[in-house]
This record gives structure tokens, sequence and C-alpha cells, in this order.
């Protein structure tokens, strides 16, 4: 198997990695219903969702500290199973050639497919491939729990003798590899995936810079990556295309990481989006993972104690333990579906993202924060309609506890307020059309999401009498 996989991709060849994998023998798919199911009716859609699990031998790598050069793997090699979540089209005709390989994030304690939350509209109907990883223990953990007679044969820790997910890394490689159809199984049922690009946010963007700056180099296999809400410094002799895209939330802890854009990486910044944000939880009280009643995402226990954002120091308030109402109404995922499609154009063609402007910083007590206008929005960076042409504060930064300080927050205007800003509904449907043309024409958004963002405009109540 080893010596069939090396010389199937020259890459491979005098690398440090030596991994055997394999979609398990005899239960590649796993019928049924996967934990997070999609909602969405994807056979409607001509799409279908497909489970896999995927085994084989993975090494530990000692990563440098800075993470700027290539890691060591460590001998020996351990046995790993875990899955695959799989959605694709059903027809090569309908595939743009394109896979997003999502590292799911494991914040809350269980897989949480944030890139496909966001994203998952617009990836169907333009025809992606999306592959959801599970790479870490608390993720494989949850699923033993949650549903222990599909999931109880997973195990990323060779039977708990690997700490740290020091397995993910490989992991993350095998499962390219698959995709690429290089595991002997059609994980991807025939289609050719021509473009494979990782992505994961918070904690996966950290897991995911790591893993380009030091693993990734010995054993290519993904073509770009963007690193959603995270990820730190990045090598700059990378061969491998990357993007950040940033909410208001992360960008101070960013500020000292920040680089012009370039043809190999660049950054967004979204003004007025919150790093855990309304669409977010929406998407986890649809699957049933929360309540209509809070929408607020609670952390696992550990990490249940009062968090502040960044230079304050207040009490937390009466909304679900946040100072302020949480959770940013700004639809960031509109600028992630734009950025998904020049990222695959830039992999295809060489033509880069679009650069946008960096959300405006300024020194307070010698402390980096971001400046705002007199309502409290905050200045520069990708102003989508709902942010520049405002009705509310859409804030990235909150504090309060749990996870509060990560969910922003959003207060609508007064009337009195609106009356000021806006003298009839036709001015300020105008408004938004000029801002949502305007953010159109810069390839900040796609033309079909700012049909959504008119639309809501004309329906709304403000301006009216």
């Amino acid at each position: 198997m080893l010596r069939t996989l090396l010389a199937s991709r020259p890459t491979l060849l005098g690398s440090a990695f030596a991994v055997a994998l394999a979609v398990t023998p005899g239960a590649t798919k796993v019928d049924g219903k996967p934990f997070n199911a999609s909602v969405m009716d994807l056979a409607k859609q001509g799409y279908v969702e497909e489970e896999f699990f995927l085994s084989g031998l993975a090494r530990v790598h000692d990563i440098p500290r800075d993470q700027m050069s290539n890691a060591t793997p460590a001998d020996p090699t351990h046995p790993y199973k875990t899955r695959l979540v799989v959605r694709r089209p059903v027809s090569a005709s309908k595939f743009n050639g394109t896979v997003v390989v999502e590292w799911t994030n494991v914040s809350e304690g269980f897989d949480n497919e944030v890139e496909w939350f966001h994203s998952g509209e617009h990836f169907v109907r333009s025809g992606y491939a999306w592959v959801g990883v599970s790479a870490q223990n608390v993720g494989v953990s949850a699923l033993k729990q949650r549903m222990a007679d599909r999931y109880s044969a997973l195990d990323v820790t060779d039977n708990g003798t690997v700490t740290g997910d020091g397995l993910s890394y490989d992991i993350f490689t095998a499962a390219g590899m698959a995709i690429r159809g290089k595991s002997g199984q059609a994980v991807m049922g025939g289609l050719k995936a021509e473009r494979l690009i990782a992505s994961g946010h918070s904690q996966s963007a950290g897991r995911l810079a790591a893993y380009f700056n030091a693993v990734h180099p010995l054993t290519p296999v993904y073509d770009a990556v963007l690193l959603h809400g995270g990820g730190g410094r990045m090598r700059t002799d990378l061969t491998v295309k990357i993007w950040k895209l940033l909410s208001e939330t992360d960008v101070l802890g960013q500020v000292a990481v920040r680089r012009p854009d370039s043809d190999k990486s660049g950054t967004w910044e979204v003004a007025g989006a919150s790093h855990l944000d309304y669409t977010h939880a929406d998407s986890l009280v649809r699957l049933g993972l929360r309540s209509k009643a809070t929408m607020l995402p609670s952390p696992p226990p550990a990490a249940a104690t009062t968090r502040q954002g960044p230079g304050t120091a207040q009490a937390p308030g009466p909304f679900n333990g946040c100072t302020h109402p949480p959770l940013s109404r700004v639809p960031s995922e509109y600028v992630q579906n734009a950025l998904y499609d020049h990222m695959a154009r830039w992999v295809k063609d060489g033509t880069p993202p679009p650069s946008a402007p960096p959300i405006e910083i300024v020194t307070e007590n010698g402390k980096p924060t971001i400046d705002r206008d007199s309502f409290g929005n905050a200045l520069g960076g990708i102003r989508l309609a709902e942010h520049a042409v405002a009705t509310s504060v859409n804030s990235g930064e909150n504090t309060g506890t749990g996870f509060c300080f990560l969910t922003g927050w959003h207060e609508d205007f007064d009337r009195a307020r609106i009356s000021m800003l806006y003298s009839s509904h036709t001015s300020y449907v105008s408004d938004v059309k000029i801002a949502t043309e305007k953010n159109v024409k810069a390839g900040y958004i796609l033309r079909v999401d700012a049909a959504k963002t008119i639309a809501n405009a004309e329906q709304s109540a403000v301006g009216r009498p």
C-alpha cells in the first residue's frame, strides 16, 4: 500500500512523511445519518451526503516553537481511525472541481462545521464539494459519547498513548490524499478533485497555521488554505496560497502579524462582524445542538468562567451573561462566499483575491484599539451595507461570562436616531443599494447575496412612518 501510494504521487518521494492510509476496508461508507447531518435538502439540490471512516498510520511531529521551519516526524507510527463527512454533487457536470476541506472546530466540545454553517448554501448553488474532517480527540470523543453504536471504534490517540492531538496533522494530510483518490476508495464518488482548499475557524485556524507552516511542506496535498478567525504568523516561503478572513473580534489579536497582501497571501477584515455570530448560533439551533431560548453558544465547563473583552473590565450583564445583547447580525458569510470563489480562481489561474482596507486601529493608553464612529461601529475594513448604512450597533466586542467575549453585540437604533439618519424609506433603500453595489464591484460580495441585502432593506420598516 505505501509503495503504491508513494509511486502515485511524486511529491511524496524523498519526503520524511511515511504514513500508510486507507478508508476502512469493508466499511468505507457508513449507512444512515452522521452526527451533524445537514438540515439542507441536499438531494433536491443534486447533492449527496456520505460518511466514511478513514484509518491508517500517523506520526507525531516535533514542530519548532516559532513554526517557521519544517517539523520533524517522530517514530513510531500510530494507528488511527476517524471519519470524513462528504457533501458533494451527484453529477460530475454540476461539480466545479473545488473541494473545501474543513478541519472541524471543537471548541464547544463537539464537531462544529463553521464553514459549512456559513457557506453551505453557496457551496451547493455553485457546485463545490465540502468535506469535514474529525482530526481532534475532543470531537471524536464526543462522537463516541453521543452516538456510541456508530462511532465506538474511532480513535485518534492510539489507545490513549498519544496526547495533545499529536496525530491530527497526519490525519488531515491523509484526508486530503483520500479526497485526491490516493486511498484506494472513491470517497468522492468518482468526481475528480482538481483543487483542494483547506479551511478552519478559530482554534482550527490555529491548528491549520501550524500544519501549513511546519507539516504540510513535508507532503504537499492542498492548494490553498483559508484561515478563518485565527491563525498566527505564516511563513513567506510556502507555495500554498494563504488568505485570512477575520471578523472585527479577531483583528486586535492579529495586528502584530499583519502584512501586505501579495500573490501568495492576504487578509480580509469585516467590520461589525463577530467571531461567533447570529448565523452560527442559528445553525446550531436548527441542528438541535443549542436552545432557541439562549442562542448563545455555551463553552465547555472548564471554560465557563468570566472572560473580558479587550481593554474592558465590565461586569456581566443580563443578556445570557453578556454585558450587551450578543451576536452580530452583519452577514459575514456573504464575504466568505465571495472569498471562496476568489480562492478557487486563484488556484486555477493565479489571480489572487482583491485587496481590502483593514479595520482602523488607534492607540489608547499605549494599547491598540479599534477606531469607532459616534454610534460605536468600527471604521475601516470591508463594510457591508448592514454596517455601512447602519440601523444598529454591530460590534465584534462584548464582555461577560463564557463565550461572550467572542459574540460581539447587536442593538437596534431607536426610532429617533433612525429618523435622524434617513429621511424616508426610499432614501434608506437607496443608500443600501449604493453601498451594496460598491461591494459587488470591489469583489467583496456576490451578486446573489447582494440581492438578499437589498430585498431585506426593501422589506424593512426603516424610514417608514
